[in-house]
């Protein structure tokens, strides 16, 4: 290989970002990805005809850094509807966003999941997560997630049957541990814009990242085994130099390969997804599980949101459970025993597709873990790393994490 001026190791989103943002400065770069596709934790599968993110994820249209990479009308991002349908008391409430859709809206506000005065104090924060600008939430103070809930004055109802569930997905985090910084940002983003998937699947934003690098500087399916100074030492012996080195890995990756570098927590998910001859739920909802008990967190026909993500005549069920377990096919029965409460007799002709245990899901967002919310990128002369495990946990973290790292590259170039 011929020595280029910056090597990227790791072709996920932050990868891709600053591999981009170098690339528009005319810098030349080699990104080096071990697996055969870019996209690190953001990638979709196809398997009989089903679109299999690895793991459920969605993208939010208001964040900010992918409004400026992303070209979103070409991702032909399909939404969710603004608000859940919630599972307590053994039936299925719906609650919406009465401000984006206020005659359904005004049908929830005497509805069993939460007090009136629960939804007034759902606005109040609204309106408080939107208040400044965008950098203006990681400046403020923070405490976690659950007792910032509770300042806030949401009854232990609305904690436990909505908002528990719901944040407790986004965060990976059923204690609800996670930095009320984070919980702003999201909340932010989720009233600021639409929540939904790309038409092809999550997989559709990397391919679209990587599209834009020209040709021969993503090199797929060539594994880094050291990275010191400029260099790196490739599995297979071979040594190439650069000006700089990137490390853009995922975060217990880049930890492996930067000897000094803490190892971020990491929150854990196992993601199943079933075929079904029809779907459990029709449109395109978010189910939370508000009951308080079981192994379900989370439920979405994602052929519901795109039809792509499944064939003709059958329905794509994704089926999140927080945590990872030795024991997977006792999992997936105690999965199946709780829909079938859920859902009655159909669950029995639903057909396993696949099941992804994800124990490395998603740095974990804490107190701690946000103090500073942007971490370094640059940690000696010519040696930077990248991703959301320095910003926040989130596509918007690891796009803005890749670019602050170019931009550091790019100021070393300048000494």
């Amino acid at each position: 290989m011929s020595n280029p001026d910056v090597i990227v190791v790791g072709a996920g989103l932050s990868g891709l970002a600053c591999a981009r943002a170098l690339v528009q400065s005319r810098v030349k770069v080699m990104l080096l990805e071990a697996s055969d596709a870019p996209g690190g934790r953001v990638r979709t599968d196809v398997l009989e005809g089903f679109l299999l993110d690895r793991g459920f994820q969605v993208y939010l249209s208001a964040y900010p850094e992918g409004r400026q990479v992303l070209d979103l009308e070409a991702l032909r991002l399909r939404p969710f509807v603004p608000g859940a349908k919630v599972r307590r008391g053994g039936r299925l409430h719906t609650v919406v966003d009465p401000l984006r859709r206020p005659l359904a809206g005004l049908g929830q506000v005497f509805g069993p999941v939460g007090t009136f005065g629960d939804k007034l104090r759902v606005l109040e924060m609204r309106q408080l997560s939107r208040s400044g600008e965008d950098e203006d939430v990681w400046l403020r103070p923070q405490r976690p997630s659950r007792r910032y809930l509770e300042e806030v004055g949401f009854t232990g109802e609305m904690v436990e049957g909505f908002l528990r569930p719901f944040f407790g997905g986004v965060f990976l985090d059923r204690a609800l541990t996670t930095s009320s910084r984070f919980l702003e940002f999201v909340f932010r983003m989720f009233a600021s814009g639409a929540v939904g998937v790309p038409e092809e699947g999550m997989g559709a934003i990397p391919a679209q990242l990587a599209a834009k690098l020209p040709t021969g500087v993503l090199r797929m399916q060539v594994p880094v085994s050291d990275v010191w100074g400029h260099r790196v030492r490739l599995e297979d012996g071979e040594q190439v130099t650069a000006k700089a080195v990137v490390v853009a890995t995922e975060p217990t990756r880049a930890a492996a390969l930067l000897p000094g570098m803490p190892v971020p927590t990491m929150n854990a998910v196992t993601c199943l997804y079933f075929a079904a001859p029809e779907p459990p739920v029709t449109g395109p909802w978010l189910v939370l599980n508000g009951e308080g008990r079981g192994v379900v967190n989370q439920l979405a026909v994602m052929s519901e949101v795109s039809p792509a993500y499944a064939p003709k005549g059958q329905a794509l069920v994704s089926v999140s459970v927080l945590g990872v377990s030795s024991d997977e096919p006792a999992l997936r029965a105690r999965v199946v025993a709780e829909l079938t409460e859920w859902f009655g007799s159909q669950v029995a002709g639903w057909r396993h597709l696949r099941t992804y245990s994800l124990p490395f899901a998603l740095p974990a967002q804490t107190v701690d873990a946000l103090e500073p919310p942007h971490r370094p990128v640059r940690l000696s002369p010519g040696l930077f790393v990248c991703g959301d495990h320095r910003d926040s946990a989130s596509i918007q973290g690891a796009l803005v994490s890749g670019r602050r790292a170019a931009e550091a590259v790019l100021r070393d170039f300048e000494m």
